[in-house]
């Protein structure tokens, strides 16, 4: 790869690359931002061989390190054949589950790649608050044995929580949780406004003076605790800031979605390649190309004063060629 400069079109290839082998998982979440479910599994999925053949071109183009998301990508048959074409040729690892399927079998398994972190879903501090923000989902038990199967391997492993109405009043004592599972971080940040989170939001979302007061008790509780504890991750924007952002400086990543189409974000439903029918090298000049589309700066404008356009984020749009912002 060659680096001359820091924008998007400077770079050859992408620096990471999020992948979402499936929309399906177990769960029916109602703050999932990609609407994932049991049976919400795309008929146009990558089938394993494809995705295969995805994974050993990031691989061959020297992309050091991918994110799988979701969709539970764990519960995907032919996973562990990408986990490990990617890891055989030097490729770091992130894992986003609810931890329903990870035995000892598997975090033996997973011990044996090249990890990054693994992140585990767990959505309060109490059994009941957990299955109430992740009906079908991993059980609470589930999901804390599994922290505790990983870190009893020294494998990274990362607590994610969402806030919502339903459990913020649960926030510090989820912390609490995440430092006794002895987690090595605690992932947290404005709820974000899309998927089934955007259809529900008048019920879901949190006052931002309710999220404020409930992310500076999460700090006071993590200076409370020893050095030993989780790192406190809490991501300073909401979705419609990040779009934002993204559109003033680009990310040199793509997101690949279950049916090998690339998009720009997860919150933008455009979706300018496809490696199913182009190089890596081709899906990456048209994700390059479409962030300078007027396409795209127009929709990013509208979503400030319509937010409800978010609920289009899962969807994948075209992006004209010949435009440029």
């Amino acid at each position: 790869m060659i680096f001359p400069g820091n924008a998007v079109e400077h770079f050859s290839a992408p620096l990471f690359v999020a992948w979402q082998l499936t929309n399906r998982c177990t769960g029916r979440c109602p703050a999932c931002c990609e609407e994932s479910g049991p049976d919400k599994g795309w008929a146009d999925e990558l089938t394993a061989g494809e995705a295969v053949d995805v994974a050993q071109r990031l691989a061959d183009a020297g992309i050091p390190y991918v994110a799988f998301g979701g969709g539970d990508p764990m519960q995907v048959p032919h996973v562990w054949d990408v986990l490990r074409t990617l890891s055989g040729r030097g490729v770091s690892l992130k894992i986003e589950t609810d931890g329903r399927v990870l035995d000892d079998a598997a975090a033996d398994a997973l011990a044996e790649l090249r990890i990054d972190n693994i992140q585990i879903s767990i959505d309060g501090a109490s059994a009941a608050t957990h299955a109430r923000m992740r009906p079908g989902s991993a059980s609470f038990d589930q999901a804390c044995a599994a922290v505790r199967r990983l870190r009893a391997r020294d494998l990274p492993t990362e607590v994610v929580y969402v806030p919502t109405r339903l459990n913020l009043h649960e926030a510090a004592a989820t912390y609490d949780l995440a430092a006794e599972l002895g987690a090595s971080a605690f992932v947290t940040g404005p709820l974000m406004r899309l998927g089934r989170a955007a259809e529900a939001w008048s019920a879901l979302a949190p006052e931002p003076a309710e999220w404020d007061a409930a992310a500076q008790a999460l700090r006071t509780r993590a200076a409370a605790h020893d050095a030993a504890a989780p790192r406190l991750n809490i991501y300073p924007w909401d979705i419609e800031a990040e779009i934002q952002q993204r559109l003033e400086s680009p990310q040199a990543m793509i997101l690949i979605v279950p049916n090998g189409r690339v998009k720009l974000l997860n919150a933008l439903p455009f979706a300018p390649g496809d490696l199913r029918t182009q190089s890596l090298e081709d899906a990456w000049h048209a994700y390059q190309r479409a962030w300078r589309s007027q396409t795209v700066a127009d929709f990013i404008a509208r979503c400030r004063d319509n937010p409800e356009l978010l609920q289009h984020a899962n969807e994948t749009w075209p992006v004209p060629e010949v435009e440029t912002a």
